[in-house]
């Protein structure tokens, strides 16, 4: 069995965690209060409506700061009046089709925003782990159906890939220069392609799902055979917590792991995800075709060895894809049924950590 964040661990621990307005943040918000880490928030206000963040009403328990990453003095400021133990820092433009329509702006929050944040965490006197979240894209993609091993050249076919892949290198300047010598350990995590309920983000094949749902509308899929590392938010956070926990103990002083399904489990196409989803909810697996239309370029085959976490960690993913993907319908089924977001989210923490 996969070894579980530790809540005796997190409890009382000072966490500032950035990007809990976004979906796995607002997650990663609710799993650390819930054992008991003193969270501060920094992001920017929630893009989507609904957001996860509303819905779980993450003001009412955090101390959040609703700013750019890219704000160097605000960020001191933060760093400053938390005094962060532990810094998890999931801000980002995480989205591959967006980042074709703003290429600079792309760069600058997933490049320069991490520098931003570094350089601010070098003031942090009671600092000892960071744990930069990255992206199984950060990998040269040769379409090859190989699951890339922490050590696969880095590359990105595009500016979303490109700039997570050149925030790595920023994670190892930053790291040799100037943190290691006052006894901070960082390292990245690479997750795979998360799964969960509360998604409410563009151009992402789950929360499209759900929208033709309430809307009544077919859903449109782009790259139906597209294959990625399916896994569950709980099963990727739970590695970060995890990986953290182990920097912070003198454990480990692996630079970079990946964290994603098995790669024995069947490759799920795009297609068959949605069909799982939409039957799960009850609603027809109906779905249009729109590969044939003008799109930006996106990699139809990815996957990530996450042998070394097994090894260094004892992480492994709890959830198959199977049960990530049901376990991510049921959210939103009891969502749009009427049931409280934060109801279903405890619901499903709690079980995850009971295995």
């Amino acid at each position: 069995m996969s070894r579980l964040a530790n809540p005796a661990f997190w409890a009382g621990k000072r966490v500032l965690l950035t990007g809990h307005t976004g979906f796995k943040g607002s997650w990663a918000r609710l799993w650390l209060t819930h054992m008991g880490a003193e969270v501060t928030g920094y992001a920017l206000p929630p893009l989507a409506e609904p957001s996860l963040h509303t819905l779980l009403a993450a003001a009412e328990t955090t101390s959040e700061h609703l700013e750019d990453i890219r704000n160097g003095d605000a960020l001191a400021a933060v760093m400053r009046d938390s005094d962060p133990e532990i810094i998890l820092h999931m801000a980002a433009q995480p989205l591959v089709r967006e980042s074709y329509r703003t290429p600079v702006e792309t760069f600058d929050v997933n490049v320069m925003g991490t520098v931003r944040l570094l350089e601010a965490a070098r003031s942090a006197p009671s600092l000892k782990t960071i744990v930069v979240v990255t992206t199984d894209k950060v990998y040269s993609n040769d379409e090859s159906g190989r699951h890339f091993p922490e050590d696969a050249a880095l590359g990105g076919h595009d500016p979303y890939s490109g700039s997570k892949a050149a925030c790595e290198l920023v994670v190892q300047t930053w790291r040799d220069s100037f943190l290691r010598d006052r006894g901070i350990k960082v390292a990245t995590a690479r997750g795979g392609n998360v799964l969960g309920g509360g998604d409410f983000s563009v151009d992402r094949l789950v929360p499209d799902i759900v929208r033709a749902a309430l809307s009544g509308e077919t859903l449109d899929i782009r790259s139906p055979m597209a294959t990625r590392p399916w896994q569950h938010v709980l099963d990727c956070l739970n590695g970060y917590f995890v990986f953290a926990e182990a920097l912070h103990r003198g454990e480990t002083d692996r630079a970079a792991l990946n964290f994603g399904p098995s790669p024995t489990e069947r490759q799920i196409p795009v297609r068959d995800v949605a069909a799982a989803i939409q039957t799960a909810m009850g609603l027809p697996a109906e779905w249009r075709d729109t590969s044939a239309e003008d799109q930006p370029r996106e990699m139809q085959t990815l996957g990530l060895d996450p042998a070394l976490a097994e090894r260094t960690l004892s992480w492994t993913a709890r959830l198959t894809q199977e049960q990530a993907i049901d376990w991510t319908a049921r959210w939103y089924d009891g969502w749009r049924r009427g049931t409280a977001a934060r109801d279903l989210s405890f619901g499903q923490i709690d079980a995850f950590m009971r295995g």
